[in-house]
């Protein structure tokens, strides 16, 4: 059965760079490579798609480098040493992206590529940085999916200030400039809109519904205890967003409010001890004020370290958090799907 070629002619001319983590989805891997070339099938401009292997303990690296060569080279695989995570394996495929456009989709088939061209007109159109899939008819579980994603797109939209739907869905199309800005790590893939609000404008970051499809192949890497992980991280985005290039700000004021509170405490002391002659030594509201100047140092001292690490980190080249077993080294002119 032949597939229907879509209209690409409003898309502006680029080189996109598509970007799918996998980990021990080997059923997946060349359902996954065929419906990317479906969803593509006739695209004009240049493209390549890049597989990360999160070191997955199943077939899935044979898979990706028997099927990828049956495909042709444009199919890149990134084999990473061991199992760093989706975000690490994100950033792994973000790296050795050499596109314009970046899209990242998931690797269960639950994201249709066949969404892909769509977003990508859209981002480059309408000059966004980014393009955020919305499942707005998502195929899950209500109660350990549905119900605490809804609780946690509320929560990160209402601390980070960038309001969107669907903060979870891996289906994102960026303007490469802009996203190899942003270095992830820990678990902050849920957190791309934030941190790319960190370099860019929330005004050229929108959303776009797109379909959703229930798992066929393996099962879900990922429980209700994901939940904890994200409260955790998104205490973390807060912080950086606000005070990445200026922590000395957040735990100078805090050494200075209790520096404020623990010095008119021990200037009451006085007056009690020298002017009016009580005993305060078994007072404890003496030890309170003591003991919160002492805090409002540490705090001080900790925001000096603090900005001399900032200005460390920014002046010097970050490490990687990941390793990568056998780059491919590709040119900037190589191995490039072309109609």
């Amino acid at each position: 059965m032949n597939t229907p070629v879509q209209d690409f002619s409003h898309i502006p001319a680029h080189s996109l760079s598509i970007v799918i983590p996998m980990y021990n989805e080997a059923e997946n891997v060349e359902p996954m490579i065929a419906r990317v070339h479906e969803g593509l099938a006739g695209y004009p401009h240049p493209w390549e798609l890049i597989l990360v292997d999160d070191g997955s303990s199943d077939a899935t690296p044979n898979e990706l480098r028997r099927v990828g060569a049956k495909f042709g080279p444009h199919v890149r695989t990134v084999e990473l040493m061991r199992n760093f995570k989706q975000t690490a394996a994100m950033q792994a495929g973000i790296d050795a992206a050499r596109g314009d456009v970046i899209v990242t989709l998931d690797g269960d088939l639950q994201n249709d590529p066949k969404d892909i061209p769509r977003m990508v007109g859209r981002l480059l159109n309408e000059d966004l940085d980014l393009v955020s899939g919305w499942r707005k008819n998502r195929k899950d579980g209500l109660v350990l999916r549905k119900i605490p994603s809804r609780i946690a797109n509320r929560l990160i939209a209402r601390i980070t200030g960038v309001t969107l739907n669907d903060y979870g869905c891996s289906l994102k199309a960026f303007r490469a400039s802009v996203i190899k800005n942003v270095k992830l790590y820990g678990e902050m893939h849920r957190f791309i809109p934030a941190w790319l609000a960190t370099v860019t404008t929330p005004r050229r970051i929108a959303e776009e519904v797109v379909s959703h499809h229930a798992r066929q192949f393996g099962e879900s890497k990922y429980g209700i205890s994901r939940t904890f992980r994200v409260i955790l991280d998104l205490i973390s985005v807060f912080f950086f967003m606000r005070y990445r290039a200026r922590p000395g700000h957040f735990f100078g004021g805090a050494g200075l409010a209790l520096g404020t509170i623990g010095g008119a405490i021990l200037a009451y002391m006085a007056v009690l001890k020298f002017a009016l002659h009580q005993d305060i030594g078994t007072r404890p509201l003496l030890m309170v004020g003591f003991f919160s100047i002492i805090m409002a140092v540490q705090f001080i001292l900790t925001g000096i370290l603090a900005e001399t690490l900032a200005r460390i980190y920014f002046e010097s080249g970050a490490a990687k958090l990941y390793s990568v077993r056998n780059p491919d080294n590709l040119t900037q002119d190589e191995a490039w799907h072309k109609e």
